[in-house]
């Protein structure tokens, strides 16, 4: 990390809550991997986000998207640094939207979504290579993760059997 990225870090304010909330409550401050610690922190809160009826748990991660673009950028303005890695709220909304399309919810599901999402976040294949280097401020923070989102959403889809009647 240099010493721009420490320097950011320490300007990260517990006290203001849109630092709180786009540090994924803190998460992103652990000094290794803080994307995928910050994705396992979202993990306990989609327990509670899956207990909701279908529609409110889709308005809860659109609402968690529109006001991360916000904190993500005013975080990142007031440290300074576009999308450092201690910034994370984007990682919570691209988990909860991986973890809307298990076809069962039980740990092996669970695991793979995450799994999944991180190697897609990482990897960054395109069109999230493109938008995480393209667009910037808040949505420039959060699309990738979306997008990452997404697609795992997609291919998790995907991998559920039909169950064929003879």
């Amino acid at each position: 990390m240099t010493l721009n990225m420490l320097i950011a870090k320490q300007r990260i304010k517990f006290s203001n809550p849109w630092h709180l909330l786009a540090t994924g409550f803190g998460s992103g401050m652990f000094p290794w991997m803080p994307g995928t610690v910050g994705s396992l922190v979202a993990i306990p809160f989609w327990c509670l986000l899956v207990l909701l009826p279908w529609p409110f748990y889709l308005l809860a991660v659109m609402l968690s998207f529109y006001l991360g673009v916000y904190w993500c950028h005013k975080t990142a303005c007031d440290i300074g640094v576009h999308d450092h890695g201690c910034i994370v709220w984007d990682e919570f909304v691209g988990m909860w939207i991986t973890l809307m399309a298990l076809p069962v919810i039980d740990w092996q599901w669970v695991l793979a979504g995450f799994f999944l999402f991180r190697l897609l976040d990482t990897w960054k294949p395109w069109p999230i290579r493109w938008l995480d280097r393209n667009v910037k401020g808040g949505i420039g923070i959060v699309i990738d993760d979306v997008v990452a989102g997404i697609i795992a959403a997609c291919i998790l889809g995907l991998s559920i059997k039909p169950n064929i009647i003879d």
